[in-house]
């Protein structure tokens, strides 16, 4: 429904059609903004006939990202899943009591990987071929790899209580951010030591790596809290920002804009896409009754 009332009758199940601008995408974008979407057309799809997942070892982020690579140039679209885990997301989910690493000691760096498979090819054949090959070739020196269904989802269950984690001790800053494939190695190497320079801080590292999108997020030291770091979180989360900004990423991968990164919007966003953006906005909503506010910043009004 758009801020005048209408109805666009936009719901189609058509995988291809270019008849016009994508009206649909940039509706579901706007976070609101543009207007109100009422209906969903749904895709059901198969699942692979078999998964198999294992947790590895790496050595750094670079030594993640040629396993990618590697994972990618045997299976191809078989990696379903490929997520970066820190040392902190482990401490972290000790110190909760919420999970304990499989792996000891505990690395710095581990995968979460999963492979899934048609009918008649063995997930579990091609994991193991997987990890054989990273061990030549030094990307891994240890690792786990889930040999049960139940071993697969527990796996995945201590990734998803990272988040969990984070929420019991709180951050001072979060950060969802995106980068080049390219520039994650570099971006982790020098982000940490200029944060960690503002104060006694820690920071834990996860993400979906296969689509370079992390979740960068600075907590208090142990034992203090994160009240008492206040006076910086806006220097946190500014170096942050800028440091993904010059490699070329970008400070709202997954969660959008809202309210919060409206400012971020305005410094990082190219002025022309700000323009057309706020161009949209005037066009498609003149009154700004829509969601005022998210997004873009509400303009003063003139007579």
């Amino acid at each position: 429904m758009t801020a005048d009332g209408r109805i666009w009758h936009g719901l189609t199940r058509l995988r291809k059609d270019n008849l016009g601008y994508d009206l649909r995408d940039l509706l579901i974008g706007s976070e609101g903004t543009l207007g109100i979407i009422t209906a969903a057309a749904l895709r059901s799809v198969m699942p692979p006939a078999s998964v198999a997942a294992a947790l590895l070892a790496v050595p750094t982020p670079g030594a993640a990202l040629a396993l990618l690579a590697l994972a990618q140039g045997r299976v191809g679209d078989a990696v379903q899943g490929f997520e970066l885990i820190g040392r902190m997301g482990w401490e972290f989910l000790a110190e909760t009591a919420l999970g304990v690493c499989p792996l000891s000691p505990v690395p710095d760096w581990c995968v979460l990987l999963e492979l899934g498979l048609p009918a008649g090819l063995d997930p579990q054949a091609a994991l193991e071929g997987l990890f054989e090959a990273a061990l030549e070739a030094g990307l891994t020196g240890d690792g786990v790899l889930a040999v049960s269904e139940g071993q697969r989802r527990h796996l995945w269950d201590l990734r998803e209580r990272i988040p969990e984690a984070n929420r019991r001790i709180g951050s001072v800053s979060s950060h969802d951010i995106a980068l080049p494939l390219s520039e994650i190695e570099g971006f982790l190497a020098e982000a940490e030591p200029a944060v960690l320079a503002l104060g006694p801080l820690r920071i834990n590292v996860f993400g979906h790596l296969g689509d370079g999108n992390l979740h960068w997020n600075v907590f208090p030291a142990r034992g203090t809290d994160r009240a008492a770091h206040d006076a910086i979180r806006e220097r946190i989360k500014q170096t942050v920002h800028d440091l993904v900004h010059a490699r070329g990423g970008s400070v709202a991968a997954e969660h959008g804009v809202g309210r919060l990164k409206v400012t971020d919007l305005e410094r990082y966003a190219d002025p022309v896409r700000l323009a057309m953006m706020r161009a949209v906005k005037a066009a498609l909503d003149p009154r700004g009754i829509l969601n005022p506010g998210a997004v873009l910043r509400v303009q003063a009004r003139t007579s």
